[in-house]
């Protein structure tokens, strides 16, 4: 049995998201980073960089970063442990550090310059995929975002890995899973759900037919829900008028190796699947 596989040109359409897709995440990139909820609830960990001022005393302005033991160095005060705290709880604790003894009513201003306790791991069709590190709490669409979206060949499905770290179920891990067509295509905002630090995020690379012979366009085209063979030959380009095709025919997979089916229009395509379309010789 030939392989066909061997010169086919793989050939991908372009789904309909890949042209919204730069809208949606300005969209909903936007309205996760501007909501007021974030910089209350990010949690300060280790790594994260702060910027600290205490107004009208320019000399106690600092960049520091939290230490491995959650901690910052700052002047007069010397040593304070922000890590668990949010940028408001450690305003308060630097304030009232500074107003004992050292100034009067203090009014402090901590921001985070740099986010890097907090990350992600994206893992599979993702352009960039690698470590991303989370900007307050962070959701999907802007963790895509930063990983440089997701490629033509991805699956219709994201997987999330998370640990579950409550004194019931400490160290339990749960998947999660989403539908990309509903994130990115439909633009469903109740996908884009939050995610959190430590998550693992994983995209599988998308199920392929290929499609050779009588047909306008032979190539591998991506398999989706409910692909038949009169679906993949129409992604094809269609028939062409030297096709036979009652003489169409799948060459399919198995445990013992490859083996041909005649194909009807109405079968459902199978992962690898090679749809062959004869010439016909009347």
């Amino acid at each position: 049995m030939p392989d066909y596989s061997e010169n086919i040109f793989m050939q991908t359409r372009v789904p309909i998201w890949k042209y919204t897709l730069s809208l949606l995440f300005t969209l909903l990139v936007t309205l996760s980073i501007h909501s007021p909820l974030l910089a209350e609830e990010y949690v300060i960990g280790e790594g994260d960089l702060l910027k600290i001022t205490v107004y009208d005393n320019p000399d106690l302005t600092v960049d520091t970063r939290v230490s491995g033991d959650g901690k910052i160095t700052l002047p007069l005060i010397g040593e304070a442990t922000v890590t668990g705290m949010t940028a408001a709880d450690a305003q308060r604790v630097i304030a009232t550090a500074l107003a004992n003894g050292y100034i009067k009513k203090p009014q402090v201003t901590v921001f985070i310059a740099e986010y890097k306790s907090k990350k992600v791991t994206t893992l599979g069709e993702f352009t960039k995929p690698g470590l991303v590190e989370l900007r307050g709490n962070s959701t999907l669409m802007e963790v895509i975002s930063n990983a440089g979206g997701i490629t033509t060949n991805a699956a219709e499905t994201l997987f999330i890995q998370r640990k579950i770290l409550t004194p019931q179920a400490r160290g339990e891990e749960i998947t999660i899973t989403v539908d990309l067509n509903k994130l990115l295509e439909k633009g469903d905002i109740s996908t884009n759900i939050m995610v959190k630090d430590g998550d693992s995020i994983y995209v599988p690379r998308a199920a392929f037919v290929y499609v050779s012979g009588e047909v306008k366009t032979p190539g591998a085209y991506k398999i989706t829900k409910g692909l038949t063979v009169l679906r993949s030959i129409t992604l094809a380009g269609g028939f062409t008028q030297k096709a036979s095709k009652g003489s169409t025919s799948i060459v399919r997979k198995s445990e013992k190796g490859e083996y041909s089916l005649e194909a009807k229009m109405e079968d459902m395509i199978l992962p690898d699947d090679i749809i062959v379309v004869p010439e016909s010789f009347f």
